[in-house]
């Protein structure tokens, strides 16, 4: 977490300051923003890796005070407009595209003015697979089904208990009871006080049209801004027969019980 302030900068309104962050995922809130802040990315990777990584922001809901703009020798393009508000929505652009530039609109009372935002440095592959525009919620084939168990963040066997829709959003929230948990990443499936019973939730595009259903699925996804991303999701008896399949021919990419 960065949190610069522009009140050290009160006297000269035309000030850039600079930040340099060498996490792969954290936050930048700026405080009281006044004039302008470079913001320098700059993980502890090979900078020969650079050209392969995609850089994600998600502004604070309530982020103002400044605009965030994309900066690349001296060229500026609008990212996020003060005052935007778009719930969860998320900015990303290649690592070597630019950096940002975030320059504080004039106001009239800073005093209560927050410029933030979250960030994540992920691998351009990752980053097209949560962010595609190009059938988002078609069905995964064998191959990226078997790929999916052994890259994926979280990989669980569970059945859909509920869903809400959050239309603001654009999104829908799978609530998950828990069969068995193979992998996961981040704490987001954890036992529940009074049933003992493994429960999470996932997040997919609204447009996808996910409903409850009956019957257990094999759910895998990527953690992204701290939240679960649905990935593949085949039910499982579909994934049994597949994975059955692939380790007869000896083509599985990675050991999992499939029971």
């Amino acid at each position: 977490l960065s949190s610069p302030s522009g009140l050290t900068h009160e006297s000269h309104k035309k000030d850039v300051e600079q930040v340099y962050l060498r996490c792969s995922e954290g936050s930048i809130e700026w405080m009281y923003p006044t004039g302008a802040l470079i913001v320098n990315l700059r993980p502890n990777t090979s900078p020969a890796s650079y050209k392969h990584l995609t850089v994600c922001i998600k502004p604070f809901k309530d982020s103002a005070g400044a605009n965030i703009y994309l900066e690349k020798t001296g060229e500026l393009k609008l990212l996020v407009r003060d005052g935007d508000r778009r719930p969860s929505k998320v900015y990303c652009f290649g690592y070597d595209q630019g950096g940002l530039f975030i320059e504080a609109t004039p106001q009239q009372d800073i005093s209560r003015k927050i410029t933030g935002f979250q960030y994540e440095l992920m691998n351009k592959g990752i980053a097209s697979d949560l962010h595609t525009v190009s059938a988002p919620c078609r069905p995964c084939s064998d191959t990226e089904v078997l790929l999916a168990v052994c890259t994926s963040d979280f990989v669980i066997r569970g059945s859909i208990q509920d869903v809400t829709n959050q239309a603001e959003e654009q999104e829908s929230v799978i609530h998950v009871g828990v069969n068995k948990l193979y992998r996961q990443k981040s704490k987001v499936f954890q036992l529940t006080g009074e049933s003992g019973n493994w429960r999470g939730q996932i997040k997919t595009l609204l447009e996808c049209g996910v409903k409850p259903g009956d019957g257990d699925f094999l759910f895998t996804g990527r953690m992204h801004f701290g939240e679960a991303r649905l990935g593949c999701a085949p039910r499982f008896k579909d994934f049994q027969r597949m994975y059955k399949e692939a380790k007869d021919k000896g083509l599985n990419p990675c050991e999992i019980g499939p029971d």
